[in-house]
């Protein structure tokens, strides 16, 4: 019987040998690409995958008293006791140069109206232009940082920095990426948005970042549904 011929491996292809890794089975049928190689499609996935997301509306003053207001599309809570938040700046910008000064910043909630100025908050300017006026909305003092939060948004958190963390590859290279992590020392709830005491998610109106250049989410009543854990 003839020998086969032993192909070539596929570009990017490493094989495991290990026992484990041979019980899982692989499917051809799927679209794979290592992100280093490429994603061979007409946009990255990959932010359309991690999403939606909150948005990361984040207020900040410089040591010279100039109010920066910025969305950030990386946000998130990582704890509840003591409340952390955190996003991600892509590139140096003014808000993490604040953030790393001052130690301090407030995060605001975007919701459907509000959507036209926070994308007029994204706008690439000059760090000396105030981007609350830019946009139109009101600074209002917050109660415990000196940063103000935007008046117009039902939710505000006060923050105070706890850490700073430039993100590295596996490898152990830098990443030109930041990660700001806030303690949530302060919390703005219009009335409106509670419901017997209770936050009302469903009809608060979040505005959700989604993938593609321009793609967005709004969180309705007819999405939720109720799922309780296993006991």
């Amino acid at each position: 019987m003839p020998l086969r011929p032993t192909l070539p491996p596929r570009a990017g292809h490493r094989p495991d040998a290990s026992p484990e890794r041979k019980r899982i089975s692989v499917s051809e049928d799927m679209h794979f690409y290592e992100p280093a190689l490429g994603h061979r499609l007409p946009h990255d996935p990959f932010n359309a995958i991690v999403g939606p997301r909150p948005i990361g509306w984040v207020s900040s003053r410089s040591t010279e008293g100039v109010l920066n207001l910025a969305p950030y599309s990386f946000f998130n809570a990582f704890n509840y006791t003591p409340p952390i938040v955190g996003f991600a700046s892509i590139g140096s910008k003014d808000s993490l140069h604040n953030i790393e000064a001052t130690g301090e910043f407030c995060w605001n909630l975007v919701t459907r109206p509000l959507v036209e100025r926070m994308n007029a908050t994204s706008a690439a300017v000059d760090p000396n232009v105030d981007e609350f006026a830019l946009s139109g909305l009101t600074p209002v003092a917050s109660r415990v940082v000196s940063v103000p939060r935007v008046a117009e948004s039902p939710v505000s958190f006060e923050c105070r920095l706890s850490q700073l963390i430039q993100l590295q590859s596996a490898s152990g290279q830098k990443v030109e990426t930041w990660l700001v992590l806030g303690e949530v020392v302060g919390i703005h709830i219009a009335p409106s948005s509670l419901r017997d005491g209770i936050y009302d998610t469903a009809h608060a109106g979040h505005v959700l970042r989604a993938g593609g250049p321009a793609d967005y989410f709004e969180v309705l009543p007819e999405g939720l549904f109720k799922l309780r854990r296993p006991k």
